[in-house]
Formats: C-alpha cells, sequence, structure tokens
C-alpha cells in the first residue's frame, strides 16, 4: 500500500492534510489537543516598565494636573497598587533585583554600574520562563548590573533588542514581552539641554497634549520661580509622551488579537528622576506607579478583584521575578525569597519591607530603609553627605544649576536649603499625610514607637541577609575576583555581626558615640576599623577636635579605605599637612574605587585649592574610569574651573 501524505496548512490548533492511498484522497484535519491546550492554560505577559517616574505625577494616582489617560484607563480597568516599591533608587540596582529575583544587598550589585558576578544558578528570571515554554523578548534595556551582562542578558531572552516583540515567536507560544519606554527618562527630563527636549519631546506632543509651565503645582522643596517651572515641566510632558507610546503598544496588542489572553504589568523602575528623589533613600526615590490589568479569562487570578481595584497591598521589585513563574507554572528557584503575589501560589501579605540605596554613579552612598506602607523610615550611614550630594550627570542639568545657584544667593527657604546640608541620621516620615517628605519625626514623641520598631526591624534584616553591601566598594570588588558576594557573605570569613556593630554608630553626633568609634579604631576587624571612622566624618567639629591623636594615628592605617577617610577628617578638621600629602597620592592610586573614595571626599571640605592640580591630573590619568573622571569633574565644576553643562560630562 502506497500512501502520501501532504500538508495543506497549520492554523493555532489545527493541521489540515490530505493523504493519498492507492489513489484515494482522504482530507485529514488533526487537532493538536494536549498541546495546544497546554499552552493556552498559560496566560501571555506583556510588561510595560518607564523610566524615572513616582505616583506623584501620573493622572490616576490623583495629580490632577497629569495627562496621563492611556496609563489611568489601564488602571480604571485594572488593579492599582498604591504601595509598591523599587528596591533601590537609580536603575542598574533596581534591575539587578527585577532580573534576579534577589536584593542587591544580597548579591551586592546595589552601587550602580558595577560588574558583581551572581552565582551560576541565579540566572535570568525569563531563562526559567523559556525552560516551561515562553517565548521571552526584551525590547531593549537590560542594564543589569552584573558580570558578563551580553552572556547572562543572552541565556535570559530569545531576543534582546529594539526589535524585540511577541510577534516573533512560534505559532501559540506563550510569550513574555518586556519593553521599555525611555521618554520619562532623567535624561529628557533633567540632563540633555531643553534644546534637545524641546525636539525629541515637546515638537513630539500636539498643542493641547502639552502641560504649560505655570499648569501644575511644584513641589515645595523646589523654588517656585518661572526658571524653575520651565525646567519641571519637562517632567510632565515627558510622561505624556511615554503614556502616548504605551497606548499605541496595547493597540498593536489588540489588533494583533492577542489582548485577551495577555496579563499587561505596567511600573516605574524607581522614583522621579529629579532632584530629591532618582539616587535618595526616601520615598520619592523608591516608590513606583504599578498596575496589573487582567483580561477576562484570566480575571480569576487576581486576588485584588476586577476592574477598578485600588489596594494597599505591599510590592517590592524582589517579588516580580517569583510571581511571573508561578504565573507560568514553574517552581520558584530557592534563591528567590520574595513574594507570589497571584495565583495559586499567592504567599501571605507582607507587613513591611526594607529597601536599600547605594553609590550612584560617583555619588558614594549608602542608604537601608524599613516602609509599611504609611510610614518610611532611612537610616543614613553616611550622613555628612546631602541629599543633593554631587553626582555628575545631574550637576549638568539646568535645575540642578538653578538650585545650586538659589542656593549660594540665599534664595531659598529652610526646606531647600537642607537639600544641601548635611542629612540627618534618620529619617521617618508619614508619607501618607506627607506626601513630599517635609516633617521628618524622629524627634517627636508621639512616633517612637514606631521608629524604634523600623529600626529593629531594619537591623534584624541586615544580620539575617547579611548584607554585604556594608563592605566598602574596594573589599567587594576584591572579593568578587574569588567568590560571588552573594555566597561569601554566607561564609564565617565575613562578621557581619561586628561590622554591623560598628556600621550602626556611624552617622549618631554625640561624645558617647564619638568614643566608641574611637575604640573602634582599633578593631581586628578591618571593615569594622572602615566603619569606625566613616562614622567620625559625621561627629561635629568641636567633638572631633578632642580626638586630634587618635585620628591622624588612622591615617596610618594599612586598610586603604580607613586611612584615606582617616586623612580626609585630619585635612578638613587639623589641616594637616601629611593628611592632604595622603589624599593626593590616592587621588592617583591605580585603583579606581580608591582614587574616587578620595576624590569623592573633596567635595565635602572646606579648603579644596590646594587639589586642583592634583584632581585634574588625576581626571586624565591612564585607566581612569567613569566614575572616578566623573568625580573630579565635579570637584573642579565645584570651583567654577570646568563649565557643567551636558557637553562636559567628564
Amino acid at each position: 500500500m502506497r500512501m502520501v501524505i501532504y500538508v495543506l496548512f497549520k492554523k493555532k490548533c489545527l493541521l489540515v492534510m490530505y493523504v493519498k492511498m492507492n489513489g484515494l484522497v482522504l482530507i485529514v484535519a488533526l487537532v493538536l489537543f494536549a498541546s495546544c491546550k497546554k499552552n493556552l492554560e498559560k496566560p501571555n505577559v506583556l510588561w510595560i516598565t518607564i523610566e524615572d517616574t513616582s505616583p506623584h505625577f501620573i493622572g490616576c494616582y490623583g495629580n490632577e494636573y497629569a495627562n496621563t489617560p492611556v496609563i489611568d484607563e489601564l488602571a480604571n480597568e485594572g488593579v492599582r497598587f498604591n504601595n509598591a516599591f523599587s528596591t533601590g533608587t537609580v536603575c542598574s540596582p533596581s534591575r539587578t533585583a527585577i532580573i534576579t529575583g534577589v536584593k542587591t544587598y544580597k548579591t551586592g550589585t546595589g552601587n550602580h554600574r558595577s560588574a558583581i558576578a551572581v552565582p551560576e544558578y541565579i540566572k535570568g528570571f525569563p531563562y526559567y520562563l523559556q525552560q516551561l515554554g515562553y517565548y521571552t523578548s526584551n525590547n531593549k534595556k537590560t542594564d543589569y548590573n552584573v558580570a558578563d551582562e551580553i552572556g547572562y542578558t543572552a541565556e535570559a531572552w530569545h531576543e534582546s533588542s529594539d526589535s524585540a516583540g511577541w510577534w516573533n515567536r512560534a505559532d501559540d507560544q506563550p510569550f513574555f514581552a518586556v519593553f521599555n519606554f525611555m521618554d520619562s527618562h532623567q535624561s529628557r527630563t533633567m540632563t540633555h539641554t531643553y534644546g534637545w527636549y524641546k525636539k525629541q519631546v515637546l515638537n513630539k506632543l500636539s498643542a493641547d497634549e502639552r502641560i504649560g509651565e505655570n499648569d501644575f503645582e511644584m513641589p515645595p522643596f523646589y523654588n517656585d520661580t518661572p526658571k524653575m517651572r520651565k525646567q519641571f515641566a519637562r517632567v510632565y510632558n515627558s510622561l505624556k509622551l511615554t503614556d502616548n507610546k504605551i497606548g499605541a503598544l496595547l493597540k498593536r496588542l489588540e489588533e494583533d488579537g492577542l489582548k485577551e489572553n495577555t496579563i499587561i504589568f505596567m511600573y516605574a523602575d524607581h522614583g522621579e528622576g529629579i532632584p530629591r528623589g532618582k539616587t535618595n533613600g526616601i520615598n520619592l526615590g523608591y516608590r513606583v506607579p504599578f498596575i496589573v490589568w487582567f483580561p477576562e479569562k484570566y480575571k480569576h487570578l487576581s486576588p485584588w478583584g476586577t476592574e477598578g481595584v485600588v489596594t494597599n497591598e505591599m510590592v517590592s521589585f524582589e517579588d516580580l521575578a517569583p510571581t511571573i513563574i508561578g504565573l507560568a507554572g514553574g517552581e520558584i528557584p530557592e534563591h528567590m525569597t520574595g513574594r507570589v503575589m497571584m495565583g495559586k501560589k499567592r504567599s501571605p501579605e507582607a507587613e513591611h519591607l526594607v529597601l536599600s540605596s547605594d553609590r550612584a554613579d560617583n555619588g558614594i552612598d549608602m542608604v537601608r530603609t524599613v516602609t509599611n506602607g504609611k510610614y518610611i523610615y532611612s537610616r543614613n550611614f553616611m550622613p555628612f553627605i546631602p541629599e543633593a550630594r554631587y553626582i555628575r550627570y545631574m550637576e549638568i542639568s539646568d535645575i540642578k544649576q538653578l538650585m545650586r545657584t538659589d542656593y549660594v544667593q540665599n534664595k531659598l527657604n529652610s526646606v531647600q536649603k537642607s537639600l544641601f546640608e548635611p542629612r540627618a541620621t534618620e529619617y521617618l516620615y508619614n508619607i501618607e499625610n506627607d506626601k513630599w517628605e517635609l516633617n521628618n519625626l524622629v524627634n517627636d514623641a508621639s512616633y517612637q514607637t514606631i521608629l524604634n520598631e523600623m529600626r529593629q526591624i531594619l537591623k534584624k534584616e541586615m544580620l539575617e541577609a547579611r548584607d554585604v553591601l556594608l563592605l566598602p566598594e574596594y573589599e567587594l570588588e576584591l572579593i568578587a575576583k574569588e567568590q560571588a558576594p552573594y555566597e561569601y557573605r554566607l561564609s564565617e570569613d565575613y562578621d557581619v555581626d561586628a561590622i554591623l556593630e560598628s556600621a550602626w554608630l556611624a552617622g549618631e553626633r554625640n561624645e558617647l558615640v564619638a568614643e566608641k568609634q574611637i575604640q573602634n579604631l582599633s578593631h581586628v576587624n578591618k571593615v569594622a576599623r572602615y566603619w569606625a571612622i566613616v562614622g567620625l566624618r559625621s561627629q561635629p567639629k568641636e567633638i572631633l577636635a578632642r580626638y586630634e591623636k587618635e585620628i591622624k594615628q588612622a591615617m596610618g592605617d594599612n586598610y586603604p579605605p580607613v586611612a584615606i577617610t582617616a586623612a580626609a577628617i585630619a585635612y578638613n578638621q587639623f589641616e594637616s599637612n601629611k593628611a592632604e600629602t595622603l589624599i593626593k597620592d590616592y587621588c592617583f592610586n591605580q585603583d579606581n574605587n580608591l582614587a574616587l573614595l578620595a576624590i569623592h571626599y573633596l567635595m565635602y571640605v572646606e579648603n579644596k585649592e590646594p587639589f586642583v592640580d592634583t584632581v585634574r591630573a588625576s581626571r586624565e590619568l591612564e585607566g581612569r574610569n567613569y566614575n572616578a573622571k566623573a568625580a573630579a569633574v565635579d570637584f573642579l565644576g565645584s570651583l567654577g574651573l570646568v563649565p557643567n553643562n551636558p557637553s562636559y560630562r567628564q
């Protein structure tokens, strides 16, 4: 018997063939029920990420001046979260937490644009979706802040490019598709010139879409002047352009007949990109808009309800990876400790979140934060550094230059001035009643119970998680050459108890704490000594005056971060010639982390003049990385020796 099979067509779950057998033609339709049903049960997921945006500036979150109808409609038809938080305040650490499902103070990837290795078993979470049959696409930003980012990206995505999308998958294959819109990024709202913004943002909006310079409420920590309004209007118009582009993407999803099989997530990668938001460890830096939309067939997966729902349930970026894997029907890897937000594997709601903010470009910092949605508590481990600290890409913006000029000319009120002055050791804000975070409740007797509770939550988490970012970046990178910091932190070599005991004193400004810090300068643990001297940097001059001998002795410490910090204090406090020489030497150190540390401290000394030639020469040193160069230029820019404009980044 002779049989010839011809395939006529394949569509969805139907395979149509004709079979010629001994001259007889049979039309055969095979319905591939098993595999088809398996795929159709898996929801598609569309993930829309926008840049640098706090909910303060979105219409559905109560801003009557915003023009965000697409986002607002998505919220009206879906679920809007009031308490969604990035785990960091700048893009690359936030994206590490998203792609790994692990907080950065565990992986060691909290410093913006570092290249710390994570263990091989901590894969980008779309990898796990691929194993479940999903097509994974990313359009197109990565910025994952891990070693071998190219390889890491390739393993996570079938395609990561500016042409990637669901349209490249196989027939009937479920997809996880990410689209990242850059139009609300700080480069658009602040860093690029006004002429660039006008051409690339404002001119792409019709006249009736634009938000005028007098058509919004100015945040009270900015001086309300026509020049400032001209700059701040960029935030609203950039968000309007973003909203338009989201609308176009959703239209394509619907035209492709996929909307009713797709769950849509929309959120920002961290808080608002303006000064005091991005890179700053307060609510404005962490809190993000977050919306989930369910088609009819998947509304049963929503534990919050269906349309027009507003929830106060808390969401952290470490929750996203396990939630999506759970939606796809996969097993959650052990290293992912975040919550599963929906579906059969839904986790109990969180009572609080712990968040973190570390170095951003050349702006060294360390902040740890606890929030329960109503209150937010932040501990500043380096409070001698102001909120509006020197970060090159902010310094070249018109808005930051206006702020600095008004500060020098004494045109700012006490709140506005405070951005350029040393921070409090701790912040406690009631973010339900004080959305702009103006009233620090730390010294209010009525809030001591919640303050102490959050302190204890934070300390407990830092100890239990074995916060590896207590290590100075110099040390972290040395360790990473031999072992992933994620694993090192779990070893006996990492004495987190001793280190945190010393670090916990940093920022306290009193005689009793200073005495303990002086004692810790002799600690056997070098990192504990580092935190002792960092803590002394925040002590008042009248207290430091009593410890000249001990601080000068610390300049001879064999651990460079201790020696550099001691020299910065000794130079500023005692005008030590030896300290001046030591700092100059470290400005030329081949290790970029040590050079950055030295130059960074110089931003906050009173007499910068002796270091001008040194810093200028250090900037030109071969092998000098972006962060050290940026710090050098900020130093020179603060003295008016280089122009502060977008064409002069380094």
